[in-house]
C-alpha cells in the first residue's frame, strides 16, 4: 500500500469526488473516486479486503508527505488511515520495544519518545507524514534511518488475505526503499521500534549536525538538544511543514542521492555507502547543473528558495507542471554528469 494528512478520524465513506490535493503536503492532485476514512486497524483491513474482492483499485494514504498524485486524481477507492496509538510493549533498564499505529503522525511520535527518554529516532525529528510510512520509505535523515531501530512491522498481506508480522529482513530495507514501496501487496498497520532507554541521543553520525551541536562525530548529546537542533536545521531548509511557507509545500527531497559503484570525478562531494559504493549528494549535482534555489519555468511551481532538493507548489501549480520541472532537472543533471536522478516520492496516476 502506498502511504498521505489530517482529516476526521471517524470512519466515513464519501462517494463524491474529493481533491487529493487537500490531503497531501504538495497540495496537488485530482479527485478520489471514493474516499473512506478509517480509525481502527480492523476497519482498514476490512475496507481493503472488500475493495480488493470487488476488483476496485485501492490507494492507502496516511500522512500525505511522500506522494505525488496526478491532476486526474485516483479513480478507485482511497483509504485514509487515521489509526492512533503508542504503546510500550516491554522495557528493561537498557532497551524498550515501542509499538506505534500506522496512522500516528511521525513527528508527534518522535516528540513523545524524546520526552519519555527513549533514544534512537531523535534525529528523525520534523519529518512529515505518518509512522506507518516510515518503513515503506525507510525514512532517514541526519545519520539515522528507521531500519536501525525497527524490529517488526505488522501488516495486512493482501495476497495471502491475512495479517502478518514481518521481521526487518522480510521488510527488505534498502536506501529509501523496502519491499513495501511500489508494491500494493501489504497494508502497514503497526510498527515496533526497539529504542535505548537513555536521556542522551544515539551517537551523532552526521557532520552537519555535529557542527551545529558543537560536538565531535560519535559524541552524544541530550535528547531534547538533538531534536531541537535537527528541527532548526530542517526549518532552515524549508523541511518542516508550515502552511504559510510555500517552500514547505513539497514532498521534501524530490530526488534520492545517487549511489554509484565508484566516484565519477575526484572533485565530487561524496560519502561511503554499502558494499564499497559511494553516495553523491543530489543537491550538489542539481546546483552544479545550473538549477539554483528558486529556479522556475513558470506553471506555479519552483525549486525551493531554501533547498535545491525540494520542488514546491507556489500555490497555483499543477502536478503536470511539477513533473515537467523535475524532468528538466533530471535531464540537465544527466547531460552534465551522466548520472540519472530518481524520484524519492511515490507517483500516483502520473509518471516522470
Amino acid at each position: 500500500m502506498n502511504v498521505v494528512s489530517e482529516v476526521s478520524s471517524d470512519h466515513r465513506t464519501d462517494a463524491s469526488p474529493r481533491s487529493l490535493g487537500a490531503i497531501t503536503t504538495l497540495r496537488l492532485g485530482g479527485p478520489a473516486g471514493t474516499l473512506t476514512v478509517v480509525s481502527e486497524p480492523d476497519e482498514a483491513v476490512a475496507t481493503v479486503r472488500t475493495a480488493h474482492a470487488a476488483g476496485e483499485q485501492v490507494l492507502v494514504l496516511a500522512g500525505g508527505s511522500n506522494v505525488v498524485v496526478g491532476d486526474l486524481g485516483f479513480p478507485g477507492r482511497v483509504v485514509l488511515l487515521r489509526t492512533r496509538g503508542v504503546e510500550v510493549l516491554e522495557q528493561d533498564q537498557y532497551l524498550a520495544t515501542v509499538r506505534v499505529a500506522a496512522g500516528e503522525p511521525w513527528d508527534g511520535f518522535v516528540a513523545q519518545m524524546v520526552a519519555g527518554g527513549y533514544s534512537g529516532v531523535e534525529c528523525l525529528s520534523g519529518i512529515p507524514g505518518s509512522s506507518g510510512a516510515t518503513p515503506i520509505q525507510n525514512v532517514g535523515a541526519y545519520g539515522q534511518e528507521v531500519a536501525q531501530t525497527i524490529v517488526a512491522v505488522r501488516a495486512y498481506d493482501r495476497a495471502a488475505d491475512r495479517v502478518v508480522t514481518m521481521s526487518p529482513d522480510e521488510c527488505g530495507f534498502a536506501y529509501r526503499s523496502s519491499v513495501f514501496k511500489h508494491n500494493d501487496r501489504w497494508l502497514v498497520l503497526e510498527v515496533d521500534f526497539r529504542l535505548a532507554v537513555s536521556a542522551e541521543s544515539a551517537p551523532i553520525r552526521y557532520a552537519e549536525l555535529a557542527r551545529q551541536l558543537g560536538v565531535e562525530l560519535g559524541d552524544r548529546v541530550p535528547l531534547q538538544q538533538a531534536r531541537d537542533t535537527v528541527l532548526k536545521l530542517r526549518a532552515g531548509k524549508g523541511m518542516v511543514l508550515d502552511a504559510d511557507d510555500r517552500d514547505t509545500w513539497s514532498v521534501g527531497s524530490f530526488f534520492t542521492n545517487p549511489v554509484l559503484p565508484e566516484l565519477p570525478r575526484a572533485d565530487m562531494p561524496h560519502w561511503p555507502a554499502e558494499d564499497g559504493r559511494v553516495k553523491i549528494p543530489a543537491a550538489w549535482l542539481i546546483e552544479q547543473a545550473g538549477f539554483h534555489k528558486g529556479f522556475t519555468r513558470g506553471g506555479g511551481v519552483a525549486v525551493s528558495s531554501k533547498h535545491t532538493l525540494a520542488l514546491t507548489n507556489r500555490g497555483a501549480g499543477t502536478t503536470r507542471a511539477l513533473l515537467d520541472l523535475a524532468r528538466v532537472i533530471r535531464d540537465g543533471v544527466r547531460d552534465r554528469f551522466g548520472i540519472e536522478l530518481h524520484p524519492e516520492p511515490v507517483l500516483i496516476n502520473c509518471r516522470l
